[in-house]
This record gives C-alpha cells, sequence and structure tokens, in this order.
C-alpha cells in the first residue's frame, strides 16, 4: 500500500492579520517546509510532490497553542519550520505566525493536527 503525504499549515488566528498577510505566512511556511523536506527527507518529497501536493491549512488561538502543535511535531520527528514575520507591514518584526509540518506521511501528520480546525 502506497503512504499518502501532505503538508499542514498551521496559522495563529490571535494575530488578526488581514486575508493577504495570512495567505503570504503560509506561502513562505509552505516553501521553507518543502526546501526542508527536499533536502532532508528526499522520498517523502518526492512522493508528495508527484501525487499532488497536499496542502491542509488549520488554525490555533494563541502562540502557547502553536508552540505546543511545534513541539508535538518535533518529538514525532517531523519536519516543521516557523514563520517568523520581517515586520514590515502589519506585524511587529520577530513575530511567529505559523508553522508548517511536512510535507510527511499523512498517518504521522494526523498525530499531532487531527484535532485543529480547517482556517
Amino acid at each position: 500500500m502506497m503512504l499518502e503525504f501532505k503538508q499542514v499549515i498551521v496559522i495563529r488566528r490571535d494575530l488578526k492579520m488581514g486575508t493577504g498577510k495570512t495567505a503570504a505566512q503560509a506561502a513562505h511556511a509552505s516553501l521553507l517546509g518543502v526546501e526542508r523536506v527536499k533536502s532532508e527527507k528526499r522520498r517523502w518529497f518526492d512522493e508528495w510532490y508527484n501525487t499532488g501536493q497536499a496542502k491542509i491549512v488549520v488554525k490555533v488561538r494563541s502562540l502557547d497553542e502553536l508552540m505546543e502543535v511545534k513541539k508535538h511535531a518535533e518529538y514525532l520527528n517531523l519536519p516543521v519550520v516557523q514563520v517568523d514575520d520581517s515586520g514590515l507591514t502589519q506585524l511587529s518584526p520577530g513575530t511567529t505566525t505559523c508553522i508548517a509540518i511536512g510535507p510527511a506521511p499523512t498517518e504521522l501528520i494526523n498525530k499531532v493536527t487531527h484535532d485543529l480546525k480547517l482556517l
């Protein structure tokens, strides 16, 4: 049986970012995550890329909740990247806006994100 792969972007909703800002932060997270997986777990990247590059965007209510999700993903040895804003528009420099988990096997990511609501 072939494994399914996906990437999950987890966005902080307490920051009240505009739609465009949220989309840009999610794009940053996705690209950073893909680059990491491409260099560290090439087979996962190839499987994900060749099966449609599934991406799911979910939300958390706070930085603390985001860091708990990140910690859980790291505990399971999933590739995780964190986006800290440069502060040029809506946020202060260094504000953590989101993380990306994967691309990685769906069943592993689901252990971390199954309770999170879609954005």
